[in-house]
């Protein structure tokens, strides 16, 4: 769907609440709700919020990880392999 036929005044919500929920739902794709003409609010399912709030989180997770690497702190497989050996051998 294209952003301008997503576009809805806040009065077609306000009128077609169930209507929009559903469009949204089917469409997997949010609807943005505008006031006097300007883009306010997006309505979206909570499978897209869903989606998109994993995303995220894998994002910065990414972002942390290149960061550490960029740093130095990191451990190789090597590494952690032969350190969890030591920790689960007794020794």
């Amino acid at each position: 769907m294209k952003l301008s036929e997503s576009m809805k005044p806040i009065s077609y919500l306000k009128q077609n609440t169930a209507e929009a929920i559903k469009i949204v739902h089917t469409n997997h794709s949010p609807m943005i709700i505008t006031q006097n003409g300007e883009a306010k609010a997006v309505l979206l399912s909570v499978a897209e919020y869903e989606q998109d709030q994993e995303s995220l989180a894998m994002l910065k997770m990414i972002a942390q990880s290149k960061e550490s690497y960029s740093v130095g702190k990191f451990k190789t497989a090597r590494t952690r392999a032969l350190s969890t050996r030591v920790k689960y051998s007794g020794n």
